[in-house]
């Protein structure tokens, strides 16, 4: 086990809590933020929280792991329809080391042309 999400959730919330005690308009924003996106209307739980996980790769958040991954499961998520938005995110990742590897090569180019 990489990292023990049901034990590391529990913490992270309670650090979460901490910092809205000292910085609650920030967390008043975050909560608006997260409660707008729950609303939508036209995706379903499970595609939310799949899109979630596959985001929260693309961002490096272990946070955002661990709490989408406990509400892919609760939205009845497959296993395989984890592995599937995973390799989503993979091939996107790919993609901007792409993107931004032509970017550099440009700059280089700019800087030493």
């Amino acid at each position: 086990m990489l990292i023990d999400t049901r034990d590391y959730t529990p913490k992270l919330l309670e650090a979460v809590g901490q910092l809205g005690e000292a910085a609650p308009a920030t967390l008043a924003g975050y909560k608006a933020l997260d409660g707008a996106a729950a609303k939508g209307g036209h995706l379903d739980a499970k595609t939310r929280e799949l899109i979630a996980l596959a985001v929260a790769v693309t961002t490096r958040c272990d946070g955002c792991i661990a709490v989408h991954s406990a509400a892919a499961v609760k939205a009845g998520a497959s296993r395989d329809e984890v592995a599937e938005a995973l390799s989503v995110a993979i091939a996107l990742n790919a993609g901007a080391a792409l993107v931004y590897s032509a970017r550099a090569l440009d700059a280089f180019g700019q800087q030493s042309g």
